[in-house]
């Protein structure tokens, strides 16, 4: 069994170049069938992600440049202009890539669990085309277990390292149940996008998503069930609000302290919690003034974020010593697997031995024989002629002075060294 992971991502090539790389999801199931229809793998599982495309592959032999030609050709690469972008990670390190990669020790954003989910997609579109067999199967399970076991064991994913889940933790540290907050996000950018996706994955059921164009709003609040607006409507809306989280490029403040401070009058004075991600900042610094108003700025979510890194850093050396236990437990399992071939030849060897010796048994229990005198018989026939092949082999190991073969066969029948 020789495995092999290959590809790029954000490390080693720009977003320019993982463009051209990209499997488009509609395209892989071709993608998948045809690299092994074309005999460049035995087995194939592709991960394809905004930051990484990675092949993983079961060749037939480690000198097997087959899977990287096919995906050269695949996307009409030539194959020296997308060298200095590509890493291969033969046996072993394949392996150890992959746990990696799973337990988020490879992202662009240390222990990011989204990564995770992202390869159980590709594993489970692999599996589904029949492009997975034996190695993969068992690769991809064991790394999924020792990705949980990371997260189980480490604080790998237990502190904010990003803007956006910052901001959705500190909520959750003001409101006890985020779920039945109202929250306005303003913008529609991949920072508000990343904060609903968290939102949601608290359980928050009123998100209001306020945009200077409508239609873009509309596109992000259908994404996760929100409702849609303009930011000419946000004044009349803020009142609503309970959590506040404003990312937008404008080079001006678009809510001010007055806006604000009529909304709490509307409230009765029930807390807001305000996140101003945007650089400049979207919120008036002076609504932090108000009373009942938690507002926090990118600068603030920075030294949560930075705090937390370190955090992580700490987790990942952890995560890494998980990571080296299991890749040798998982290597044990594939040199096991050489052995079994060997093991189904000595089997079919043995029971080949056993009908012909059975079948001559038999007849001559048919003819009348003795019948105590037959099983003695084929008792003896069976013990000269499963020891006849080692017993020559061990007497010319003794002949060629091979004192190894000698010393392996008493292990392998169990032996005294006496």
């Amino acid at each position: 069994m020789y495995l092999v992971a290959f590809g790029i991502n954000h490390h080693t090539a720009p977003v320019a170049i993982r463009e051209q790389a990209a499997f488009a999801p509609e395209k892989l199931p071709e993608a998948l069938q045809g690299i092994r229809d074309s005999g460049a793998a035995k087995e194939a599982t592709i991960v394809s992600t905004c930051n990484r495309t990675e092949l993983y592959c079961h060749l037939e032999d480690e000198k097997s440049l087959s899977a990287l030609e096919w995906f050269c050709n695949y996307h009409r690469f030539r194959q020296t202009d997308i060298q200095p972008y590509l890493y291969q990670h033969p046996g072993k390190d394949a392996v150890k890539h992959a746990f990696r990669v799973a337990a988020g020790l490879d992202s662009l954003i240390l222990g990011e669990p989204q990564i995770l989910g992202q390869m159980k997609d590709a594993f489970a579109q692999a599996h589904k085309y029949g492009a997975t067999g034996k190695l993969l199967n068992r690769l991809f399970q064991q790394t999924f277990s020792v990705a949980k076991q990371v997260r189980t064991d480490t604080a790998i994913g237990a502190s904010a390292v990003s803007v956006a889940f910052a901001a959705v933790t500190l909520a959750k540290q003001i409101f006890s149940h985020l779920s039945e907050q109202t929250v306005l996000l303003i913008g529609a950018g991949e920072t508000i996008e990343l904060c609903a996706r968290h939102l949601k994955e608290q359980k928050v059921k009123h998100m209001i998503v306020a945009n200077r164009t409508l239609e873009r709003a509309k596109i992000l609040a259908d994404m996760f069930g929100a409702e849609a607006i303009t930011l000419t409507e946000m004044p009349s809306r803020l009142s609503e609000a309970d959590i506040i989280i404003s990312s937008t490029a404008s080079q001006l403040p678009i809510l001010g302290k007055g806006a604000v401070e009529k909304a709490l009058k509307q409230r009765k004075h029930k807390p807001v919690f305000m996140v101003d991600i945007a650089v400049p900042r979207d919120i008036e610094p002076e609504v932090a003034e108000l009373g009942d108003v938690y507002l926090y700025t990118v600068d603030d979510l920075k030294d949560v974020i930075d705090e937390n890194l370190q955090s992580r850093q700490e987790a990942a050396k952890e995560a890494e010593k998980i990571i080296e236990t299991q890749v040798q437990g998982f290597m044990t399992w594939i040199r096991s697997q050489d052995a079994v071939p060997t093991i189904r030849e000595l089997r079919e060897s043995s029971d080949a031995i056993r009908e012909a010796e059975l079948k001559r048994a038999m007849a001559r229990l048919a003819k009348g024989e003795d019948p105590e005198k037959i099983i003695q018989e084929l008792a003896r026939a069976l013990t000269n002629k499963f020891t006849h092949a080692p017993s020559a082999a061990l007497q010319q190991a003794d002949h060629d002075g091979n004192a190894d073969l000698l010393a392996a066969a008493r292990r392998l029948f169990n032996l005294s060294d006496d």
